[in-house]
């Protein structure tokens, strides 16, 4: 059974010239969208908005990333020696009073991934450090001097703006973590920035599915109106039309529903079929790329079509060896630096790669070879796998 479509001009009518849309004979009503590419904005904002809350491919990388690298144990070494208590360790594992470590630097490394700069402000005196606190990367400003390099940092925050020194005489002032940006001397450069076109359209395209399911399923088009006397559509009788398209053809309830076309109007389809569009290997590809721009293996976050790595077990431990690691590297040489003026020249911040998971089989195979080297002593194969000498 058909549903019929009412059409309002079954009575020939002489509309006024003031209320005659501005068509010819046989022109198309179009049922399409505006036409040309947006992309979204480039700020702190709108790569977390689009990125991290919105994509589920960019929010799972920069999760896996964060909580990775901030899952490295960090170890503190005085004079060549490592320490096993120590309050830089201490300030490591707990730099506030109601939180852990891994939440801290799960934090930081979230903020470098979105932005490509991190702020730590020392809480505490001159000569100690009682606590860390983050500030957030879209609330710094970096103010620079007359030779261009930066002079003070500030922090606006509840409408009060506090401004930070970049060389304090006193104590150690805010660290600024920041990744490699080519065309900044001040800020880093966010790595999900390089992928916003990927984003955009792995959006796109999942508001494109959703769309294309609440118009019934079917491509966009257009009703081609050829009347046989010459007359135009008024605004009324378009109005009228575009209502009885909306409240009877569109929505999945009425998906397949039959529509029956009179006075002189002809559907003509324009949009290209998924089929066309090639829409699951469009989709996918810019998921690649959001997994390639992070550093992430696409086969780890279950991307079909990637046959870079044998296996999941590979790509795993590239992901730790290539992304997260030269992550918490950085983040260790950038602490070292900053807390040596308190606690002194032989202070260094280190890190324990052999509690990652991803590379445990690397570690199996060391501790192998080292085994089977007859050649060495105890106390050798000791230094060769890690650990210290131990006296006698």
């Amino acid at each position: 059974m058909a549903f019929g479509l009412r059409l309002p001009w079954t009575r020939r009518q002489q509309p006024a010239p003031s209320s005659v849309k501005s068509w010819a004979s046989g022109a198309m009503a179009a049922l399409s969208g505006e036409a040309g590419a947006r992309w979204s904005g480039r700020s702190y904002a709108a790569i977390a908005r689009e990125g991290f809350m919105r994509n589920p491919v960019a929010h799972r990388a920069t999760r896996m990333i964060a909580e990775a690298a901030a899952s490295v144990p960090w170890l503190v070494f005085d004079g060549g020696r490592e320490q096993e208590r120590h309050p830089v360790l201490d300030l490591l594992n707990r730099p506030y009073r109601n939180g852990a470590g891994d939440g801290f630097f799960e934090t930081l490394y979230g903020h470098l991934v979105l932005s490509g700069n991190a702020w730590i402000n020392p809480v505490g005196t001159a000569d100690r450090i009682a606590g860390l606190q983050l500030l957030r990367p879209d609330r710094m400003r970096v103010i620079a001097g007359p030779d261009g390099w930066p002079v003070a940092y500030e922090h606006q925050a509840g409408g009060r703006r506090q401004r930070f020194p970049a060389t304090p005489e006193e104590g150690p002032g805010l660290l600024h973590l920041k990744l490699f940006h080519p065309l900044d001397d001040h800020l880093g450069f966010a790595p999900l920035e390089a992928a916003m076109m990927a984003l955009d359209l792995h959006n796109a395209a999942m508001g494109w599915n959703k769309a294309l399911l609440d118009n019934s399923a079917r491509p966009s088009g257009a009703l081609v109106y050829q009347p046989r006397d010459g007359g135009n559509l008024t605004d009324e009788q378009y109005q009228r039309l575009k209502a009885e398209l909306e409240n009877g053809y569109q929505g999945t309830r009425r998906a397949g529903r039959p529509m029956l076309l009179e006075g002189g109007l002809d559907w003509k389809a324009m949009g290209l079929t998924p089929r066309d569009m090639d829409f699951i290997e469009a989709r996918n590809g810019a998921a690649r790329d959001i997994a390639l721009a992070l550093g992430v293996p696409p086969m780890l976050l279950g991307i079909p079509g990637d046959l870079t790595y044998a296996n999941y077990q590979e790509a795993n431990r590239a992901f730790c060896r290539l992304t997260v690691l030269p992550l918490v590297a950085r983040t260790a040489q950038a602490l070292t630096t900053w807390l040596q003026p308190i606690h002194g020249s032989g202070l260094k911040v280190d890190y324990d790669a052999d509690r990652l998971p991803g590379l445990s089989a690397e570690r199996d195979a060391l501790w192998q070879r080292v085994g089977n080297a007859d050649f060495l002593t105890d106390e050798e194969k000791r230094e060769a796998v890690g650990y210290q000498r131990v006296a006698g």
